[in-house]
């Protein structure tokens, strides 16, 4: 093996020891406002909110699906939901200074954040995507999240030139104090990815009271 070689090794493993165990993310999520906490919720009709119909279900005709082989490593680029006009740049994103996920700053609508705690798109696990519903000036880039249906198509461009094609298989919005942590991230085996955003109801004392989450699993790489 390369010099090289061993150096992109060592350098992948300190990163799986950086990524934050899904038992603290979902204390994050738990912990009160939001995970994006500059939501407005000011505008008379408020974000589109999932169906009962869309609920996640990984199970398939079968039982089983068409895997897509998992990616290396590799930095996220943009994402794109043509069903609901997304074509967005992303950002990496951590945890801020008070333990909550940082989201991307509130003054670009139209921006995206990945997860550095998780996997990046297309790595075996689940990748997290997050953005705003909404900012002081009006709807944001996640503000049709909850819009989508089943078969909905994310793609996800990597810095390394592939995309990472992801198939919607749920759709649903968690209350924030009754968040389930295991079932939204934990590892299935395979490439899969969830984008977040705020939803449910919302107050000028606490903001939104839950988070729209669409579950999704890799099918395609181009």
């Amino acid at each position: 093996m390369s010099a090289s070689e061993l150096a992109e090794l060592a350098e992948e493993e300190e990163r799986r020891k950086k990524r934050a165990p899904w038992g603290v993310i979902a204390l994050v999520l738990l912990t009160g406002l939001a995970l994006i906490r500059n939501g407005s919720g000011e505008f008379d009709i408020g974000p589109p909110q999932p169906a009962s119909a869309a609920a996640a279900d990984s199970r398939l005709p079968g039982g089983t699906f068409a895997a897509a082989e998992p990616l290396p490593y590799s930095l996220p680029d943009r994402v794109r939901l043509s069903a609901i006009n997304v074509d967005a740049p992303v950002i990496p994103v951590g945890l801020d200074m008070d333990g909550w996920v940082a989201a991307p700053p509130p003054e670009d609508p139209n921006l995206a954040g990945w997860f550095t705690g998780a996997v990046s798109p297309g790595e075996k696990g689940t990748a997290v995507v997050v953005g705003h519903v909404d900012n002081q000036q009006g709807p944001a880039v996640f503000y049709g999240l909850g819009a989508l249906k089943k078969g909905s198509r994310v793609e996800v461009t990597r810095k390394d030139g592939k995309t990472a094609v992801f198939e919607i298989y749920g759709i649903e919005v968690f209350e924030k104090n009754n968040f389930p942590g295991d079932r939204v991230y934990g590892s299935k085996g395979h490439p899969e990815l969830r984008v977040i955003t705020c939803g449910g109801g919302f107050s000028q004392q606490n903001g939104y009271d839950g988070n729209v989450v669409a579950f999704a699993r890799m099918v395609e790489v181009r």
